[in-house]
């Protein structure tokens, strides 16, 4: 378990953590946990999503199970660090819709005494690693990384599945109607069919 450091402390290096998985394992819940409790430790608490995540308000994060906080939406992630001064924990939601320059903003920050919480998806739809997530994960003094359930199957899921054939882009906005949490095997035997299929099209 992470553990917060008292706020006032004149002089401190600051740490990330990543909070990593598929679609519907609870990142944004435990995100949204941490933040609670360190706003309880008398944390001055702020909230970044991206302005790609349009799900929700603009003002909100929001968790499947409906807890929400709070947020700052930002187009790029440079814009975060024009929002920090007067706070003590950075949070950043959706961190995989960001361009690469999160790594250079989490580090800038984590090393001018902020604690960085980042949440995000760690494989695209398609089992590929997702944007600067595994740069992030590198960088940080702690991973989480959270599971969801297989919705075939009902074991451990990992993967997000996008059940919407036609659109091959990387990055659709979606949620339950879109994307489905698998296991490994059925997320493989899927992915190998839709192939099979594609090549006798």
């Amino acid at each position: 378990m992470f553990l917060e450091n008292p706020p006032n402390l004149s002089e401190q290096f600051g740490s990330i953590e990543v909070i990593c998985g598929s679609m519907f394992s609870g990142k944004t819940e435990e995100l949204i946990r941490r933040l609670k409790r360190a706003q309880l430790a008398k944390y001055k608490v702020i909230v970044f999503k991206p302005f790609t995540d349009n799900r929700h308000e603009n003002n909100m994060i929001v968790s499947h199970d409906k807890n929400q906080l709070k947020a700052v939406t930002v187009k790029s992630c440079n814009e975060i660090i024009s929002h920090t001064k007067g706070f003590n924990v950075i949070a950043i939601d959706e961190a995989q819709f960001f361009d690469k320059d999160i790594v250079v903003v989490c580090n800038k920050l984590a090393n001018t005494g902020f604690r960085v919480i980042v949440a995000g998806l760690d494989m695209d739809f398609k089992g590929n690693p997702f944007g600067s997530m595994p740069d992030l994960m590198a960088i940080s003094e702690s991973v989480t990384k959270l599971h969801a359930v297989c919705c075939k199957t009902g074991k451990i899921a990992h993967y997000t599945y996008r059940k919407d054939d036609c659109d091959d882009d990387l990055i659709v906005i979606g949620d339950k109607e879109n994307y489905e949490a698998l296991s490994r095997e059925v997320f493989y035997n899927t992915m190998l069919a839709k192939s099979n299929k594609k090549t006798k099209d």
